[in-house]
């Protein structure tokens, strides 16, 4: 694919991919911001019994730019977040996918927050043409990482959604944010990341304004009563539609954070 055509389809792809429209294609700089198992198992009563945290307790477990070795961690602004009743799936039983895409917390969670992570720009080699070099500028990873607390098992409740509607919405399905349309052609079980007492992973694979399609990698996990969803795209996939790798140090360093 020509460069011209990765800008015009990555840029595509970031209004399509709503949750990251504001940040994945603005400058880093923007904002403010301090963000085991198998990924596979049921909540037992222990994890049930967490407490939720504070809204304050919350804030000061979001990553932070400290945590990280790479890249940039900002906070999400009010403008720039994609309010739940702006969110509409086609069809209930996939909505907890289209909420997770989007970072809109399921259910009435306690407390939530919002963080932005921009992958540090990557040094090109030197036997790099100038339009490989450019193109390698695309290949940054962009993550939206929402964190909800929950009472009464709430947590424990939002990833079975999540992992039902993985089930049964694997085909694909459309939804609707801030009045924006967008369409996943298919959604992927893949290999959740560590450090979580529960995880569901998946590709969901976005479908652009020219037909193009590319891949969104999004992680829903949690930690005791708290759900920590990550959302990624990757502007060089959007372009290419490539697939990516979900990056790891991003949800290693999160869930560390929480304990």
């Amino acid at each position: 694919m020509r460069l011209t055509a990765v800008r015009r389809t990555a840029l595509a792809a970031c209004a399509a991919a709503l949750a990251l429209v504001a940040t994945a294609c603005g400058s880093s700089d923007d904002g403010g911001g301090e963000a085991a198992g198998d990924g596979k198992g049921k909540g037992d009563k222990a994890a049930s019994a967490a407490e939720a945290l504070t809204a304050g307790e919350l804030e000061k477990a979001a990553l932070a730019q400290a945590d990280v070795e790479n890249g940039k961690v900002t906070g999400v602004s009010a403008a720039d977040d994609v309010a739940k009743d702006k969110v509409k799936a086609d069809g209930g039983t996939c909505e907890p996918l289209t909420f997770a895409e989007v970072g809109v917390p399921l259910g009435e969670p306690v407390a939530t927050v919002k963080r932005s992570w921009t992958e540090g720009p990557k040094k090109p080699s030197g036997d790099q043409t100038t339009e490989e070099a450019i193109g390698a500028a695309f290949d940054l990873d962009k993550a939206l990482i929402t964190l909800a607390s929950y009472d009464d098992g709430g947590a424990e409740k939002a990833v079975e959604e999540v992992r039902t509607a993985l089930g049964e919405c694997a085909g694909g399905f459309s939804f609707t944010a801030a009045g924006e349309p967008a369409e996943i052609a298919k959604a992927a079980e893949d290999k959740a990341p560590g450090g979580a007492d529960e995880a569901v992973a998946m590709t969901m694979t976005m479908v652009g304004e020219d037909g193009d399609e590319f891949p969104v990698k999004v992680v829903v996990t949690r930690k005791g009563a708290t759900v920590a969803s990550f959302t990624v795209l990757n502007l060089a996939a959007a372009g290419t539609g490539k697939d990516f790798a979900f990056p790891t140090e991003i949800s290693d360093a999160q869930l560390a954070k929480l304990g």
